[in-house]
């Protein structure tokens, strides 16, 4: 790589408007096999297609996860999320992984929790054969359709960590969202009902027929709705919590099944 092709390539990505077109541009250079490559991969990026799709991967909790287009990307914050997930997993846990995108909690439940068995399942097609690409080679299992419904009856009663990344955008905001996640994510991974709240109704509800005994449904939330959340496991028999990090962001439920 050149100086003037690497200034090229960082020009057209600040005029395009990304804040970290010097990082961004090395990523691009690292995915493309040649000058043409890199050429429909810098056009791609400044059109605003997310880095992560264009490049094919994101790093996520020390792990790259593999995503492409028509699939969340998953986010930073989120690793708050799944960390807790992995420090209530003992070894050989079961544990599911719900509205599981690209695979990034399954996949890193597999890496960090000795003999984790993990499963994991979405709606969206284009989610579930990324998440096979990230999960199955690890020693997970993915499956397609909605929450639950596609889970091995075996299951029932078993699943001692439960992670469901929900959507939970209210509806009403979710064309506050920036283009990159407005126009190239399904907006079913974004969208959460009118108040944000709907499909974690319907995995709370579900929750306490999977769990086992004393397992633990965790999901990420606003911190302006946590409290509503609470209120939606409780309903349901779940003992829930909040815990939160300033530096990500992040706000997460941990809820446990008596």
């Amino acid at each position: 790589m050149s100086d003037v092709a690497d200034a090229t390539v960082v020009g057209r990505l600040r005029a395009a408007g990304c804040v970290f077109a010097e990082e961004e541009a090395e990523l691009l250079y690292g995915a493309a096999s040649g000058p043409g490559e890199l050429d429909a991969l810098v056009r791609r990026r400044a059109a605003g297609e997310p880095l992560e799709h264009v490049v094919g991967w994101a790093a996520f909790a020390g792990l790259r996860i593999e995503v492409g287009p028509g699939v969340f990307v998953p986010r930073r914050r989120t690793e708050f999320l799944v960390e807790r997930a992995v420090a209530l997993a003992r070894p050989g846990a079961v544990c599911v992984d719900l509205c599981c995108g690209s695979g990034a909690a399954a996949a890193v439940l597999l890496d960090r929790v000795a003999g984790a068995v993990v499963h994991a399942a979405d709606i969206e097609p284009a989610a579930v054969a990324c998440a096979r690409r990230n999960v199955e080679p690890r020693g997970g299992r993915v499956y397609g359709g909605d929450l639950f419904a596609p889970l091995p009856g075996e299951l029932r009663g078993r699943v001692e960590v439960l992670v469901a990344n929900v959507p939970y955008v209210p509806s009403g905001e979710v064309g506050l969202l920036p283009a990159e996640a407005r126009e190239h994510e399904p907006l079913v991974a974004l969208d959460g009902g009118a108040d944000g709240l709907d499909v974690l109704r319907r995995v709370a509800a579900g929750a306490p027929e999977w769990l086992a005994p004393g397992g633990r449904l965790l999901f990420e939330t606003s911190g302006r709705q946590a409290e509503a959340a609470v209120r939606a496991v409780g309903a349901h028999g779940l003992r829930a919590g909040v815990v939160a990090d300033e530096e990500w962001g992040a706000t997460v439920v941990v809820a446990t099944l008596s």
